[in-house]
This record gives structure tokens, sequence and C-alpha cells, in this order.
């Protein structure tokens, strides 16, 4: 008898159209990520500085080939970290020797990603690589996703330090 009443309940409803909606809670609104404006540059032992686009275009401009993870040889456009860490109190040539050899570089990501590079994977007296502070492929600005600041470094077999969306260059000393 119950079978019965259903199946006559479950007949008129859809016979006359009607549907059961299921209710869900609405989802919050997606809020944007904030523009990147400026990248704080902080040396331990040395200054704080926190720079804007207009305070990196002050350094000298620098081009590398490199393969992205596409595997295309592109043409990155930047600055030399190296350039921008000195300001705040970075030792470089021949001040890079010593207990200054322990010192590193922590890059941090809008996202909370970061990568680490000793200070001598910067300095051409120690490596051959070229690590740069990017702000262009290819002659363009670099898209939303990798900008505005990406760090770039040649002759390296992974992306794994390709950092994107740069928002702080940290200069610590190994204790």
């Amino acid at each position: 008898m119950k079978t019965l009443i259903f199946l006559i309940c479950v007949s008129i409803l859809t016979l006359t159209g009607t549907t059961f909606a299921q209710v869900t809670k609405p989802e919050p609104p997606k809020t944007a990520t904030p523009a990147i404006t400026e990248i704080v540059v902080e040396v331990e032992g040395g200054s704080t500085l926190k720079m804007k686009a207009a305070d990196l275009a002050k350094f000298a401009r620098v081009e590398v080939k490199a393969k992205g993870h596409d595997e295309v040889e592109s043409v990155y456009s930047g600055y030399e970290l190296r350039s921008i860490l000195a300001p705040a109190g970075a030792k470089f040539g021949k001040d890079l020797k010593g207990a200054a050899v322990g010192q590193f570089l922590i890059v941090e990501a809008a996202d909370g990603y970061r990568a680490v590079y000793s200070l001598t994977d910067l300095d051409p007296d120690f490596a051959d690589k070229v690590v740069i502070l990017a702000d262009t492929l290819d002659g363009k600005p670099l898209d939303a996703k990798t900008g505005p600041w990406q760090v770039i470094a040649t002759n390296e077999k992974k992306h794994a330090r390709w950092v994107r969306q740069v928002t702080a260059l940290k200069v610590k000393i190994a204790k």
C-alpha cells in the first residue's frame, strides 16, 4: 500500500512538472589577489628597503636566454639580484669571503612559496650563472600569474627556484 501511494505521488509530480531543487549554501565571492606593487629587500646586519618598479628601473637591465617550463628558449629581461641586494648591504665580489660566504637569500612569493640561493650563486666570481629579477618575457611584461616579477636563473636543470610573483628578497646569515 505504501508503495502504491509513493508511485501515485511520483506520477502526479511528474505529470505536473514539479521538481525538487537541491538547496546549497552560496559560495562567498572570490576575492582577487592584491596587485604586487613593491618588493621588500632585507639584509640581515644591513638595511630593509621597499622597492617599486620605478626604484628597480634605476638598475642596469640585463637580458638572459633560458628555457622555461615549456622547454622553449625565451628572452627574459630584468635586473641582476646582486644589484638589487647590494644597496641593502649584501656582500659580493672581493667582500664575499670568510663568514660572508655563509649568507643566503630567501626569495618569497605572494602565494607563500619560497626558494633559497647562496649569495655565491649570485656572484660571477663563484658561479657561471646569471640570476635576475625579470619583469619581461620576450619583450612583453610578465602576465598576472607570473609577475610582475619572477626570479630567473640560467644554467639550472630544474625551475624550482624560478620564483614567480616575488614579494620579498631576504638575505640571512647562516649561524
